[in-house]
C-alpha cells in the first residue's frame, strides 16, 4: 500500500473533467513532481488531492484511508498541506503572524513548530517582525512553505513554488524543498522548471490532457528521450 494513492479519478470545474482517469503514486518520504505542458491538469490534479476540486469518479486515499471529496480543513487535520501558487501569504501580516495563522487549528503549544521553522529557514527569524507583502518572491515562498509546516504536516503539496522566482530564487527554492524532505516530510509538488524539478524528484509523473502519460523515477524520465522531446523542450 502506497502512501498516497490517486487511481483512476475524473473531476473538474462545472461539469467539465480536466482530469480523465487519471493515476498517481507517492511513498511515504518521497519528492514526487508533475510536469507537463499547460493545461495538463496538473494543478487541477492537487487541488483533488487536497479537496479544492470536486472528484467525480475515482478513489484517492491517503495512508490506506479514503480521503477523495474531503474538505481542505479537514485535509489539514489529516496532515495534509497546501501552498498555492498565488496569494499564499498575508501580505500586511509580520512573518511571524503568517507563521501563527499556519497552526490555527492547533490548541497546543506552537513554539517548537516554530523553532523549527526558524532552523529551516533562518532568514524568517531574521525578518520575522517584517510585514510578509514587504519580501521578496523568494522570501515570500519560505513564509509560505513554513506557515504550511506549522501543522507539521506528512504531506506537503507545493503549486509551482519556483513561478515569477529569479535564478538565484529558484535554486534556493529547490534547496528548501530538499531540507524539507529531510526532515521525513513527503512532498509532491507541480513545477513548471520540470528539468531542475525531476533532478530532486524520486518520482516524476508527466501529465497530458488530464492522464497520466509516464511515470517513472526523475532520473529514468530526464534521460527518456521521447519525454525529453515531447515534454522538457528536446
Amino acid at each position: 500500500m502506497s502512501f498516497l494513492e490517486v487511481r483512476d479519478i475524473y473531476g473538474g470545474y462545472g461539469g467539465l473533467d480536466i482530469l480523465r482517469g487519471t493515476d498517481l503514486t507517492v511513498e511515504r518520504g518521497e519528492i514526487a513532481v508533475i510536469v507537463g505542458p499547460n493545461g495538463a491538469g496538473k494543478s487541477t490534479l492537487m487541488k483533488a488531492v487536497f479537496g479544492l476540486v470536486k472528484v467525480r469518479q475515482g478513489r484517492i486515499a491517503l495512508d490506506g484511508e479514503e480521503i477523495a471529496n474531503q474538505p481542505p480543513e479537514r485535509m489539514v487535520r489529516r496532515g495534509v498541506g497546501y501552498v498555492p501558487q498565488e496569494r499564499n501569504v498575508f501580505p500586511t501580516m509580520t512573518v511571524r503572524e503568517n507563521l501563527e495563522m499556519g497552526a490555527y487549528p492547533r490548541s497546543d503549544d506552537i513554539r517548537p513548530a516554530m523553532d523549527r521553522v526558524f532552523d529551516l529557514f533562518p532568514r524568517l527569524a531574521e525578518r520575522q517582525g517584517q510585514p510578509a507583502g514587504l519580501m521578496s518572491g523568494g522570501e515570500r515562498q519560505m513564509v509560505a512553505m513554513g506557515r504550511a509546516l506549522m501543522m507539521e504536516p506528512r504531506l506537503l503539496m507545493l503549486d509551482e513554488p519556483t513561478a515569477g522566482l529569479s535564478p538565484k530564487f529558484i535554486g534556493q527554492t529547490f534547496d528548501m524543498i530538499r531540507r524539507v524532505n529531510g526532515l521525513g516530510i513527503t512532498l509532491l509538488m507541480v513545477e513548471q522548471n520540470a528539468r531542475q524539478a525531476l533532478e530532486i524528484a524520486h518520482r516524476g509523473l508527466v501529465l497530458a490532457m488530464g492522464r497520466k502519460r509516464y511515470e517513472d523515477s526523475g532520473p529514468n524520465l530526464l534521460a527518456n528521450r521521447e519525454v525529453a522531446e515531447m515534454f522538457l523542450g528536446g
